[in-house]
């Protein structure tokens, strides 16, 4: 019923995530990150999720602040940039320092650390049917997301065992340099910032602290989803590290093409085939809906391409849940497969109609009116 695909989110637009245009002076740039990054900072504000996105806002400041990487990303995106290394907090931080000097330092050499860290969010691709996104469903999708591991509850150290303060930064995850005159923190070697190192890995998750888990979500779909509608299925995503929240789910919602009806907006429209006979003296004809058969009304003398409405039969409204109406183009069908005594009776209906009367067949004597016209300007000329 569905084709799944696990990925993470796209990143958002770097002059987007500091609030700028994109012709945006330099001075502008180090003045909106001085902004957001002193608002975000994990140390002064503790709310969760401020550290992602310090995190997000230090990136973009790292590329929009440096002349030749702004260009490559103005000109090829995200992919312009290769951005790999710059995914851990503490080296990030260190763009921080740069900008405003070590004003956390003293906090960071008494100890003082950021440990817990929100899960990241996914997506996850669903295939539906007309049928599901016009009436709802619940559909339990199978993903493969990372959490602590059970073995070690997420410390990455062995049963029994825990992991011990670094002995080359004594848990401060930084240490001074000496650079000529200049005396410089940079992030420690053996701990990569944490302030922690493992000396017996747990064996479940290798040191690592976690594990992919297959895991079971059961996913609710509301009656009128259209194709690129995208559902947020809060702390479903990844687990935290350290005891931080887990992040979100995104289903983005891909329709399946009908075989009989095509959606526009909250409308449907379909084919509806009828007889010569019926189109030409009209009466009362079966219709398949997506709520079972129907009777419907054809008007004498309808034509090909006459639309016939039919009310409340399309798609719910995802906000007020009024449904649209269904929308029958009619096809008339010239018949086949004729027996001689069919025939006849064509032939003298056929006899009893001229092609140019306007009584029996408007658009036909429209056409020729068309075709004499036209010869008559060729003669002239």
């Amino acid at each position: 019923m569905f084709a799944p695909a696990h990925e993470t989110v796209a990143k958002r637009d770097y002059y987007d995530v500091l609030g700028l245009k994109q012709d945006a002076s330099a001075a502008e740039v180090k003045k909106a990150y001085r902004r957001l990054a002193m608002a975000l900072h994990p140390d002064r504000n503790p709310e969760s999720g401020s550290e992602e996105k310090f995190k997000e806002v230090t990136e973009a400041y790292q590329v929009l602040s440096d002349p030749e990487k702004r260009q490559s990303y103005d000109q090829f995106g995200h992919d312009g940039v290769d951005m790999g290394g710059l995914g851990g907090f503490q080296d990030l931080n260190s763009v921080f320092e740069s900008v405003f000097g070590d004003f956390l330092g003293s906090r960071r050499s008494a100890g003082h650390r950021t440990s817990a860290r929100r899960g990241s969010d996914l997506q996850y691709q669903l295939e539906l049917d007309l049928e599901s996104a016009v009436t709802g469903t619940t559909v339990t999708v199978d993903l493969p997301i990372d959490r602590d591991c059970g073995e070690c509850r997420g410390t990455g150290a062995a049963k029994g065992t825990a992991p011990e303060t670094c002995p080359n930064c004594g848990g401060s995850g930084r240490m001074e340099v000496r650079q000529n005159f200049f005396l410089m923190q940079q992030t420690c070697p053996r701990c990569r910032g944490g302030g922690k190192v493992i000396l017996n890995p747990c064996g479940g998750c290798r040191g690592t602290g976690r594990t992919q888990q297959p895991t079971k979500v059961e996913v609710k779909i509301p009656p009128g989803v259209d194709d690129g509608s995208r559902l947020r299925l809060r702390g479903r995503g990844e687990g935290g590290t350290r005891g931080g929240p887990a992040g979100d789910l995104y289903v983005a919602i891909h329709l399946r093409e009908h075989e009989f009806f095509q959606r526009r907006s909250n409308d449907l429209f379909c084919d509806l085939p009828v007889s010569f006979a019926q189109a030409a003296l009209g009466g009362q004809i079966e219709v398949d809906t997506l709520d079972g058969m129907i009777s419907l009304n054809v008007p004498p003398e309808t034509q090909t391409d006459s639309l016939l409405r039919i009310r409340g039969r399309g798609v719910p409204s995802l906000k007020s849940g009024r449904r649209g109406d269904l929308m029958c183009r009619v096809v008339v069908e010239t018949p086949v497969k004729l027996t001689p005594k069919q025939k006849s009776l064509l032939e003298e209906f056929q006899s009893e109609t001229d092609v140019a009367s306007v009584t029996h067949l408007p658009k036909g004597s429209r056409w020729m009116d068309h075709i004499r016209s036209f010869f008559d300007r060729l003669t002239q000329a």
